[in-house]
């Protein structure tokens, strides 16, 4: 580096290189340099969130006249002016404007200091440029603890700025599960006159409709849906003013409340006060609850693409009930072939949310007395899981579950060689005569149907009858 290239910041341990241009300063760069660990960057929710709270802060603060005037070289600035430059510089955070700016790796110090300082340098220094001094002035009116971090703690505005990412995240999760339940309930129409053979244990069972298994799978979405929605109703419920560890200390007695009340009327999210601002400090269950139920529903759709794959096996040597859309060649070196790839990619996907949870998991029980230090990459793991999951039930319901269709011949076929139709015989002859006509029949290569009349069972007139397969689909006793 040139001497033009940097300026000079100071913190409590001293001086400190810092490129010309950034905004951030002293403790962001030891940070930069103390942790080149990942080469990744936190998910913008979580930036959009401290933003959210730096202004709804200096809203507060200032409405409780806790912004003093400064005279910096000769020059008085308002405390009403510092506040209102804050507002605007967090503003800016808020609506992404200054995302190149936040340059810390999520594998950091703990509880997550360096994004917190990352945060208040950043509006710092942009507060003192929109007040008219530049980056390199040797005093500047606003300072980032003591008026950007005002009232406030790394210990309490980051765990309120994870939940407040999450729910911000959590209407385009909510719509993927919705467009994927209603895709397969479209599917679910067009093929409920498909009769098939059922399967348990992988061997066949009794019939069942190809739209009934799609009928499920739609209901296993609905579900989980409901699933992840309601674990997100525990993250309304905000810590923000517990400060370092839930007393409260160099916070208004107001402020809790003003403060919840005024990011639910900024971000338009329904939002509650904590009962308990120690527990909000030292518990991360909430978080943890949550991302088990991302994890529930992650094993369901891998249960679901694996269903789909099986059902799409072959086309020649497998099941091939179904016919998928084909997306791209299926292999380098076999011709026409053709794979499963954005089921697979769904299980991919989903390995990875499963993953990201463990590391919630881990997170979550190494919290100690009054602090969890482990929310850095907590948090980064949450919005990974939120945007991989998101995106691959959107890609996977577009790309794949729109585009499915049957195969009836190949079904039917196989329905029609199935052995095991002989258990709606039973209520008429009994297990034992049914075992003895399904073995014949899997001996003989033979239907039920020509079996049971040879053996004089049933008259040809009675077995058609019994042997409905729709009618079969339908549950209950048939004589």
């Amino acid at each position: 580096m040139t001497d033009t290239d940097y300026r000079i910041e100071r913190d409590s341990m001293g001086q400190v290189r810092v490129p010309a241009g950034a905004y951030w300063g002293a403790q962001t760069q030891r940070a930069i340099e103390n942790f080149p660990i990942s080469g990744l960057r936190q998910y913008p929710a979580f930036y959009w969130a401290m933003g959210l709270i730096k202004r709804a802060a200096a809203e507060v603060n200032e409405a409780l006249g806790l912004f003093e005037d400064r005279e910096i070289d000769g020059k008085k600035v308002a405390g009403s002016e510092i506040a209102r430059a804050i507002v605007e510089a967090a503003g800016e955070v808020v609506r992404g404007e200054l995302a190149d700016q936040f340059v810390v790796d999520p594998i950091q110090a703990g509880a997550g200091t360096s994004y917190n300082m990352n945060v208040n340098e950043v509006i710092a220094n942009r507060a003192n440029e929109i007040l008219g001094y530049d980056l390199t002035a040797s005093s500047r009116p606003v300072h980032p603890n003591d008026h950007v971090n005002m009232a406030q703690s790394t210990n309490d505005t980051i765990p309120t700025a994870i939940r407040l990412g999450v729910l911000s995240q959590l209407p385009a999760l909510l719509a993927a599960f919705d467009h994927l339940a209603e895709a397969l309930r479209e599917r679910a129409a067009a093929f409920d006159g498909i009769v098939k053979s059922g399967r348990t244990h992988l061997q066949d069972a009794v019939p069942v409709r190809l739209g009934q298994e799609f009928g499920a799978y739609a209901r296993a979405i609905e579900r989980n849906r409901e699933k992840v929605a309601d674990a997100a109703d525990g993250l309304r419920r905000l810590g923000i003013g517990g400060t370092a560890t839930g007393s409260g200390l160099n916070a208004h007695p107001e402020y809790h409340a003003r403060m919840v009340a005024t990011l639910q009327r900024l971000s338009g999210i329904e939002l509650r006060e904590s009962d308990d601002l120690f527990e909000s400090m030292q518990s991360m269950a909430d978080l943890v609850h949550f991302s088990g139920a991302l994890r529930t529903a992650a094993q369901d759709l891998t249960r679901i693409a694996n269903d789909i794959r099986l059902l799409s096996s072959g086309p020649t040597t497998g099941l091939a009930e179904i016919q998928l859309p084909a997306v791209q060649p299926g292999s380098s070196i076999m011709p026409g072939k053709v794979n499963p790839v954005m089921a697979e990619m769904l299980n991919q996907a989903m390995f990875h949310v499963m993953g990201n949870d463990f590391t919630v998991l881990l997170c979550g029980q190494a919290g100690q007395l009054e602090l969890n230090v482990m929310m850095p990459v907590m948090s980064y793991n949450l919005f990974q899981a939120m945007h991989i999951m998101t995106n691959s039930v959107r890609v996977f319901t577009d790309r794949l579950v729109v585009g499915i269709q049957a195969n009836r011949e190949r079904a039917e076929g196989w329905l029609a060689k199935n052995a095991i139709l002989v258990t709606a015989l039973n209520p008429v002859i009994g297990y034992a005569r049914g075992a003895e006509v399904a073995k014949e029949a899997m001996a003989t290569n033979r239907t039920v149907r020509e079996v049971v009349i040879e053996k004089g069972y049933l008259t040809p007139e009675e077995a058609d009858r019994l042997l409905d397969a729709r009618r079969l689909t339908e549950g209950g006793i048939h004589k």
